[in-house]
């Protein structure tokens, strides 16, 4: 073994030798240049792409990725337009490709007519002028009822009831005792006739009692108009006092529809107005009819004035209490009237607030204004004041617009006075706290 190991030595020596004699002879003695030394300055960023969120220009991120406020793709930083185009420090600027991931969309102020249409709920009630109540005006006995369930048709004149009454008797004996001497006594004639008149007895009634001269101890007690008896207050045999109800009689070939109109409505309802309207039981069947009294009064509980629509009801369709869906399409005379839509406008308690597009800006630009609204009109809403026609104003995407006004300290809903940028914890770039970030989530999930 010791024999194998120094002979392995002594080749391996001879191969380092003839390796070094060929290394000499290769490079001929020559002195190895030193590699070349770069100088490193630090990370180059000159060359790199800056990303940033098209509704939240103050994040800078080195790559793309989403934004940390609302979770919208980056997109890479554009050459900012020189601050020298901004003539006003309240504008807030967006890129084109911002514009088209927020779905922002403009119109133009107009005028027009406005029109509104009206969904308005009623009920079918008696005409109050066809309503007659029957109330004892004397006391006495029902002896018979004519009239033995509600619901029956009646006409003027009709018998409702026989009544014994020792008042109408006495009543009687003093007509025909008067009757004898009205050449001579003419006022106690006169009276005893009066009396009888305000007891309801009819003018025929009177006469036939006068003509007879026989006092009648069971007296008929008459319908004063004809339609339904709706209550029978009374029973045979029961006795009766003065101002006791007995009967009531409606005539419903007339019939008011009561319909509920909010306070918003009213001004767009006027008299003389046609509501078309169906009624729930007859679906097959369309109804109109024309405005004829507008509640001057705003129920208390449930906030709405009673609108009346009056309807001949010849076949007796239209029975009380049935429910009716109508519809008012009305208009407003004016045609000068300016017309914005509602999704335009930014509600803060009692502010209007919309964004108007700045014009002549090579990026578009938006600034916040207050407004004054006038009545709903479907959907648009009458400008009072804070806008002119051709004004071009932001319809879609309004919101977005807003909260990128607060995060840059521009007049925004929230913050109507501008002027405070918010700072803390920096997210590539952003000057928002992460409260404040928490708020904004909450805001776009809203």
């Amino acid at each position: 073994m010791k024999k194998i190991d120094r002979k392995t030595l002594i080749i391996g020596a001879i191969a380092l030798v003839l390796g070094l004699l060929l290394g000499w002879a290769i490079f001929g003695g020559s002195t190895p240049k030193a590699p070349e030394q770069t100088e490193i300055t630090g990370h180059d960023h000159a060359g790199e792409t800056t990303w940033t969120c098209s509704m939240h220009p103050q994040i800078r991120m080195d790559e793309p990725g989403q934004c940390p406020i609302c979770g919208m793709d980056l997109i890479p930083l554009e050459e900012e337009v020189s601050e020298d185009e901004t003539t006003s420090p309240d504008e807030i600027q967006m890129s084109e490709a911002g514009m088209k991931l927020a779905e922002v969309q403009t119109v133009r102020v107009r005028k027009g007519q406005p029109e509104r249409i009206v969904y308005l709920l009623g009920i079918v009630k008696p005409d109050e002028r066809n309503i007659a109540e029957l109330t004892a005006r004397f006391g006495g006995r029902i002896e018979k009822l004519s009239v033995n369930f509600t619901g029956q048709n009646v006409r003027k004149g009709d018998k409702l009831a026989t009544i014994y009454s020792p008042e109408l008797i006495s009543a009687q004996r003093e007509l025909l005792e008067a009757a004898k001497y009205k050449e001579t006594n003419p006022g106690f004639y006169k009276a005893a006739r009066t009396k009888l008149s305000l007891w309801d007895l009819t003018e025929g009634q009177i006469n036939d009692l006068e003509n007879s001269g026989k006092v009648q101890h069971y007296f008929s007690l008459l319908s004063p108009i004809s339609g339904t008896v709706t209550k029978r207050d009374v029973a045979i045999g029961e006795y009766v006092k003065v101002g006791s109800p007995m009967f009531e009689v409606i005539n419903l070939k007339k019939v008011w529809l009561m319909f509920d109109a909010y306070e918003s409505d009213l001004p767009w309802i006027k008299t003389g107005d046609e509501i078309d309207f169906k009624i729930q039981s007859l679906p097959a069947r369309s109804f109109s009819g024309k405005v004829k009294y507008i509640d001057p009064f705003i129920d208390a509980k449930t906030r709405v004035a009673k609108v009346r629509v009056e309807l001949n009801n010849p076949k007796l369709e239209l029975k009380p209490e049935m429910f009716a869906n109508g519809v008012l399409r009305s208009k407003i005379k004016s045609t000068n009237d300016l017309l914005i839509p509602k999704s335009a406008i930014l509600w803060t308690g009692k502010r209007a607030v919309v964004y108007v597009k700045v014009p002549n800006r090579s990026q578009p630009t938006f600034l916040y204004r207050e407004i004054v609204l006038g009545p709903e009109a479907g959907n648009f809403y009458v400008v009072a004041s804070g806008l002119q026609e051709g004004e071009e104003i932001a319809v879609n995407g309004v919101f977005k617009i807003d909260a990128a006004a607060q995060l840059a300290g521009k007049p925004s809903m929230m913050n109507p006075e501008g002027g405070k940028v918010s700072t803390g914890h920096n997210h590539g770039g952003s000057t928002m706290t992460d409260e404040e970030m928490e708020n904004m989530d909450t805001q776009n999930s809203n």
